[in-house]
């Protein structure tokens, strides 16, 4: 076994490698850039080597750098993680000529699978069954029409050498083809410097099953059962569980037989993951087989009670695996929420910035074996703590959390609950969208699909809901003790009248009117006291009220109801987290200087912080509401701003490859009068 690995990635999977290089005695070296000097992976591992500038291109995607820093470090191999250089055959080849193991499969299989058109072909050999599409070299836009047309709308545009859901385009129809064929082929050259792309029928009620392979230099490969991923949004995984609800034994050792035969045609070497399209009716067709662990790996961990990272390990040792086929067992129920800082009602888009406050439901890092089985059941991977930044130059993932349970129901119960405990402040994250997600009864029922998200819109993205008594209660009680805290002045004498902030009035009561934004809207909210007590009126409702607070944990009394929540100030803004749900007000100081309002009626302006990578329009472009106006990248996915109303572009602002700041102005629109 190694003595010391080097980690070549960052965030949440370099800190689940160090774990279990931890638990086994082998030292780690993290590797850093610009942005990522004060990171939690620095600081988790033994070591810590900077390797570059901010942007992945400058520091992860550095191969030769990497290696070098390695051997200086006397590490003896080193793990890709998933993303980055993971399934990078010359990065595995250097390693090999540099006498570093790659903890990973031979140059060779990454090179089989690492072009979905290639790789399809080769399982047609192996007999895998395989979706009907074109997987050919001819990249002709006319060809591609004809072979698009001969399969049948709607097909998927794929990029040939993708993944993580960039680079694919649903067309419905051939005359949505010319943009969809040009929008992929400038993510695929972006995101994998391959703009070749594939063409395939598109089913439209699939399954996304995977199938968790391994296989050692001794002649082993088993299959570590199925993951289903098939909620999705945009093409990239939201939830993922094992085992795949419905699955029989009988499909399960189909799938798992064919998973292997698929390792077994490229030489497979570690751990690898084949996915799979399956319609309703239990047929399936190869999709992929991605070269390296997954992002989804730990709700294969928890079923089967193994360290995939462990195994990793020790087949690129040279050990042979750890168990057979006839040993794996599944044992209970897994569900895994990937989340995000973005936003689910602006279309995901992604968010920057500081996570000013996070608390977490209590959980660890990482379960094996018995572990599972305790009164938790609960797991986090996180690659951030309290404080740190969500920077543009990386994927917005905050975290991983994994539940386990006997069953479905048992394992979807501590989800809802682990999900109502999560609670971040300081940018927009996808944590409300879950808890819907997982509540849904399209989730609960298990009716899966890749388009569950769509065909249940009106469930997930519901209007806000109002502003409840108790949730606005529980603001008042915080903004009401941070009051008192600040006018204490004399704390060294509990007894002073000057270190209490009550409402008593010598002559009698006393009345005081707050007001807080919500959204668009303004709320209202009176507390009277008087000899006798409080009384909270809002909203024609009106209730005795008293509270008790201990830094952010509040309880209040509203007469015969009672509630308990926990309130996080940021500035003027109260994050409210009561029975689950996050509201976010913001008190109106009558006091404070109201600043001018900008009118952003004639701007176009930034969603988010990246690059503009088209320009449609001109000065004096005359267009209609809806019309595409200027393609933005940011991390790695493209946005489309689009004409709000019929108008003319009066000015654009921003060429092709400028960057942007979030809330820059792109363009000057004038919209028609009426429209």
């Amino acid at each position: 076994m190694f003595s010391k690995i080097l980690i070549a990635n960052r965030g949440e999977i370099a800190c689940r490698v160090a774990a279990t290089c931890r638990r086994l005695g082998i030292r780690t070296v993290a590797v850093y850039s610009d942005a990522d000097a004060d990171a939690r992976h620095v600081a988790f591992c033994d070591e810590a080597v900077h390797i570059g500038g901010a942007a992945a291109r400058d520091s992860y995607l550095r191969a030769d750098h990497i290696i070098e820093m390695a051997k200086e470090a006397g590490a003896q191999a080193i793990h890709p993680g998933y993303g980055f250089l993971s399934e990078n055959e010359a990065f595995a080849e250097a390693c090999a000529a540099a006498g570093l193991v790659f903890i990973g499969p031979p140059a060779s299989a990454i090179h089989a699978m690492g072009s979905k058109s290639a790789a399809k072909q080769l399982m047609e050999k192996a007999a895998v069954p395989l979706v009907p599409g074109y997987h050919g070299e001819d990249q002709g836009p006319a060809l591609l029409r004809r072979e698009a047309d001969r399969i049948g709308y709607p097909v998927l545009l794929k990029a040939s050498a993708g993944g993580g859901g960039k680079g694919m385009r649903v067309v419905e129809s051939g005359d949505a083809f010319e943009a969809a064929l040009a929008s992929v082929k400038r993510e695929a050259s972006a995101s994998f410097g391959d703009d070749k792309v594939l063409v395939e029928k598109y089913l439209t009620r699939p399954r996304h099953i995977e199938i968790q392979v391994f296989a050692d230099t001794h002649g082993n490969c088993v299959y570590l059962f199925e993951r289903d991923c098939s909620v999705q949004r945009r093409h990239q995984k939201v939830l993922e569980e094992a085992p795949a609800p419905g699955m029989t034994e009988a499909r399960r050792r189909a799938m798992g037989e064919a998973a292997v035969a698929a390792a077994k045609a490229v030489g497979y070497v570690g751990a690898g993951t084949v996915e799979f399209i399956a319609n309703q009716d239990g047929s399936f067709y190869f999709m992929e087989m991605n070269t390296r662990l997954q992002v989804e790996h730990p709700v294969t961990e928890m079923i089967t009670g193994q360290d995939l990272v462990e195994w990793q390990l020790r087949v690129a040792a040279g050990e042979a695996l750890p168990l057979t086929q006839d040993q794996l067992r599944i044992d209970g129920h897994a569900l895994e929420a990937r989340i995000y800082a973005e936003n689910p009602d602006k279309q995901f888009l992604p968010s920057t910035g500081t996570l000013r406050f996070l608390r977490t439901p209590p959980a660890v890092q990482f379960m094996r074996g018995e572990d599972v089985h305790g009164p938790a059941g609960i797991r986090i991977d996180a690659g951030v703590r309290e404080g740190d930044t969500i920077s543009p130059f990386y994927d917005p993932m905050i975290a991983k959390l994994i539940v386990w349970g006997k069953d479905r129901d048992e394992a979807l119960a501590r989800m809802r609950q682990a999900l109502a405990s999560y609670h971040v402040v300081g940018l927009s994250t996808n944590v409300a969208f879950l808890q819907r997600l997982v509540s849904s009864q399209a989730f609960r029922t298990a009716d899966l699909d890749t388009g569950l998200i769509e065909r249940n819109e009106k469930v997930l993205f519901p209007p806000p809901a109002p502003v409840g008594l108790e949730v606005i209660a529980l603001a008042v009680a915080a903004l009401f003790d941070r009051e008192a805290r600040e006018r204490r002045i004399d704390a060294a004498d509990q007894h002073s009248p000057w270190t209490h902030g009550g409402a008593w009035r010598l002559n009698g009561g006393v009345s005081r009117t707050l007001r807080f934004g919500y959204g668009e809207q303004v709320l209202e909210v009176t507390l009277s006291t008087n000899e006798r007590g409080s009384t909270l009126i809002y909203a024609d409702q009106a209730a005795p009220f008293a509270c008790t607070c201990q830094a952010d944990d509040i309880r209040i009394n509203l007469g015969t109801r009672r509630a308990h929540g926990q309130v996080h100030a940021d500035g003027e803004t109260f994050h409210v987290f009561y029975a689950g749900r996050h509201v976010s007000l913001a008190w109106l100081d009558p006091l404070a200087h109201a600043g001018e309002t900008e009118s952003e009626g004639g701007k176009l302006t930034a969603p988010m912080p990246g690059k503009v990578i088209a320009v449609m329009v001109e000065a004096g472009s005359t267009v209609t509401r809806g019309t595409p106006l200027l393609v933005m990248e940011a991390m790695k996915m493209e946005h489309t701003i689009s004409a709000p109303v019929d108008g003319v572009v009066s000015e654009v602002l921003y060429r092709v490859g400028e960057q942007v700041v979030e809330g820059a102005q792109l363009l000057a629109f004038e919209g028609k009068s009426g429209a």
